[in-house]
């Protein structure tokens, strides 16, 4: 698509938007007998969509898709164009060849899944905190999905025909993509989004059709030619650090419960934590596994919905091998993403910790000690940009009163924190001790649908009025 054509379609403003909405809606009253508002609300939305014919038809109604028909429309559409099941008896060659998502429809997507939002509400109020608010945060911008206590951890990797990019929007502030006017504009909005997008290879991620780097029955459609596949990427290092700071917070402690015995040193944080009532460190770290593992799903069953506005077809799914995804399968003709691995003695997987200046786990080899790594989870907290500081803008009309009023974190928090990350570190080999640093479970695929397939096999209903019109609407 020429790039005059894509600057010309991202022109969209919210009034432009609401006018869609409003076409939508009136015909939608107008359907169930309420013809002289929906009339009304048709006329308002013509005007107000100033009749632009260069945004594409599909655009305008993704923007006015319902939401229960994209719940209740979602499925698994794996077949796209290009592909082909070879034999069995849904057999069957695609007539297309393989065609790629246009920039509009690529980056409509990935703000589905990874974009920001504006200002975090924050968790406002904690008895136990008085005369504070609770200080669980780890960012001031709110993002398309929720995160435990707002810690936001995750990352976002995609991949496409032409390369492999980061897209970093985890402490990125509230959007300010508005016009003269003040109406939020589309175009500025997923702008500014493509301004932090980084390359980070050239190619498609490779993830070869093997047992070892895929469940095999994603082998004749996964990260296909053609597709965009979107990889969130979290610091589960830093949620549990988050965990414990959250613990420590209000009154507990962990203990090793793999060897049976207290973490030494805590004795002189008794007036801090109840070293009576210790949890389990499994137990924290299992449950912070858990929270991650919905943090990424969140997100991708965010992009699915999506898929059904746009017409698209794809999938969310686990069945990459996510050593090869991160690139610690140990085959070098798999790199992966890159990340850093280092195999611990007596451990038969790799323990992921980062890739260096793009997402590094809050933990050794990344900081020189885990005290560092508990200090950089304050600063990011508290620091410039932080939920926590009173110079972040944020939503509330008196917003540095706000922000300043966050339970504060001295060095005696930070040393009681440190004691038992650093314990961890030094008695396993590794922080965390039983679950991953950097954790990836769940991917998103989106291509284009080749509907001769479902036409073939399925009865009627088999794909949304969308999937059916999106060749002619997003062209």
């Amino acid at each position: 698509m020429p790039s005059h054509e894509v600057k010309t379609r991202l022109g969209t403003s919210r009034r432009k938007v609401l006018g869609a909405s409003m076409l939508g809606a009136g015909t939608m009253l107008a359907g169930f007998g309420a013809t002289a508002a929906g009339a009304s609300l048709k006329s308002k939305g013509n005007i107000l969509l100033d009749r632009v014919p260069s945004l594409p038809k599909g655009l305008i109604d993704a923007v006015n898709f319902p939401l229960i028909e994209a719940i209740q429309g979602r499925r698994s559409r794996r077949f796209a164009r290009g592909a082909s099941i070879s034999d069995g008896p849904l057999a069957y060659t695609s007539k297309h060849r393989p065609e790629p998502l246009s920039e509009l429809e690529q980056m409509l997507l990935l703000t589905t899944v990874a974009g920001n939002t504006g200002w975090s509400n924050l968790i406002p109020h904690n008895p136990n905190y008085l005369p504070n608010i609770p200080n669980y945060a780890g960012a001031a911008g709110g993002r398309t999905f929720p995160s435990c206590a707002g810690f936001q951890i995750t990352e976002f990797f995609y991949t496409d025909d032409n390369g492999v990019y980061f897209l970093p929007t985890r402490d990125m502030p509230a959007t300010t993509a508005t016009n003269a006017k003040g109406e939020t504009d589309l175009k500025a909005y997923l702008d500014v989004h493509k301004s932090r997008i980084v390359k980070i290879a050239d190619g498609r991620l490779k993830t070869p059709p093997q047992p070892q780097h895929m469940e095999m029955h994603n082998e004749w459609c996964a990260n296909v030619p053609g597709s965009t596949m979107i990889f969130p990427v979290a610091d589960l290092a830093q949620h549990i650090i988050m965990a414990l700071c959250y613990f420590v917070q209000g009154g507990v402690c962990i203990y090793d419960d793999v060897n049976n015995h207290p973490i030494p040193g805590l004795e002189k944080f008794k007036h801090l934590v109840d070293l009576e009532n210790p949890y389990p460190l499994t137990y924290v770290e299992q449950v912070s596994a858990t929270e991650v593992t919905v943090e990424l799903s969140c997100s991708c069953y965010a992009g699915a919905l999506m898929l059904q506005a746009m017409g698209l077809g794809g999938w969310m799914y686990d069945g990459l091998n996510p050593f090869s995804v991160l690139g610690a399968s140990g085959d070098p003709e798999v790199p992966g993403l890159g990340f850093r691995f280092d195999m611990i003695p007596d451990q038969s997987l790799p323990h992921v910790t980062g890739l260096e200046g793009i997402l590094e786990g809050h933990c050794q080899p990344h900081f020189k000690n885990m005290r560092a790594a508990v200090e950089s989870v304050v600063k990011r907290k508290f620091g410039n940009g932080g939920p926590f500081n009173a110079k972040t803008e944020g939503p509330y009309k008196e917003t540095d009163a706000v922000r300043r009023s966050a339970a504060p974190i001295n060095d005696e928090f930070i040393d009681c924190v440190a004691t038992m990350a650093q314990y961890v570190q030094d008695t396993f080999g590794r922080f965390p001790a039983k679950v991953p640093a950097i954790l990836t479970l769940m991917y998103l695929q989106a291509h284009k649908l080749d509907t001769g397939f479902y036409d073939t096999y399925f009865t009627p209903g088999a794909y949304l009025k969308t999937h059916a019109d999106h060749q002619k609407n997003w062209s």
